[in-house]
């Protein structure tokens, strides 16, 4: 029988993520040139390609708007990508209502205080360990792998294997 957190996954179909702390590391690398460089881990995007594959909508919703997060956001295919924005919780919403879900079939996955009020409405809450200890509190589910070290990839594993989804994503990469 499956524990509660798995119930809540078998329902998903939407998986929104915070970029800073979930999808790189947190850290912001500077070049002599000003320039902001991020750092993202490759099997965080296979996931997401896997997912996006067998129908799992992903979108994106970030607190800052940097050139870095957006080229890997296209990279990646996502449309539903907003950044800069800080009261994300509205626009969690506004996805799930594009993306023709309700709330209780939607995830995010956050680790900081400004990802709070996105969490509460989510029908799944999820983080990665590292993240504040009030987001840890808010989670119903929390990665073993940190931000930026494949913790989306486990977090996708996680919902497609609770939606029975996993063998059929991997089947298009073992034939």
């Amino acid at each position: 029988m499956p524990d509660n957190t798995t119930k809540l996954a078998q329902n998903i179909k939407l998986l929104v993520l915070d970029v800073d702390g979930v999808l790189t590391d947190g850290g912001l690398y500077y070049g002599d040139d000003g320039i902001v460089m991020k750092r993202f881990h490759v099997q965080d995007g296979l996931g997401i390609k896997l997912a996006q594959a067998v129908g799992l909508e992903i979108g994106v919703i970030t607190g800052l708007n940097q050139k870095p997060v957006e080229k890997r956001i296209r990279e990646l295919g996502i449309a539903h990508y907003y950044a800069g924005k800080h009261d994300k919780a509205p626009l969690f919403e506004e996805i799930c209502e594009n993306v023709g879900v309700s709330l209780s079939e939607a995830a995010f996955m956050g680790d900081d205080w400004i990802d709070l009020g996105v969490m509460n409405v989510a029908g799944l809450a999820m983080s990665v360990p590292n993240g504040v200890p009030e987001v840890i509190e808010a989670a119903d589910w929390i990665s073993t792998r940190k931000g930026g070290d494949g913790a989306v990839r486990e977090a996708i594993a996680f919902i497609l294997e609770a939606r029975g989804l996993k063998d059929k994503a991997l089947k298009q990469w073992a034939e």
